[in-house]
């Protein structure tokens, strides 16, 4: 697979959610690591978003969809 960047989202619980949303709509799709700290909890800071390249177009859209 090659990991591309979606979108960053501005805590861990987002990413988290997110992540979930895309692999329910058949996207791999993961948390960059080194976004995350686990030894001290969730994160508080920005956490990339990445999904397997030819699944990015759908990505965008699932994302998308959310927001409507």
């Amino acid at each position: 697979m090659k990991w591309v960047h979606l979108a960053t989202a501005p805590d861990q619980l987002v990413a988290e959610m997110w992540r979930d949303i895309l692999t329910q709509n058949g996207v791999p799709a993961l948390i960059r690591a080194g976004d995350t700290s686990t030894f001290l909890g969730v994160s508080a800071y920005p956490c990339r978003l990445m999904v397997d390249e030819p699944h990015l177009q759908t990505a965008r859209q699932v994302l998308r969809d959310l927001q409507t």
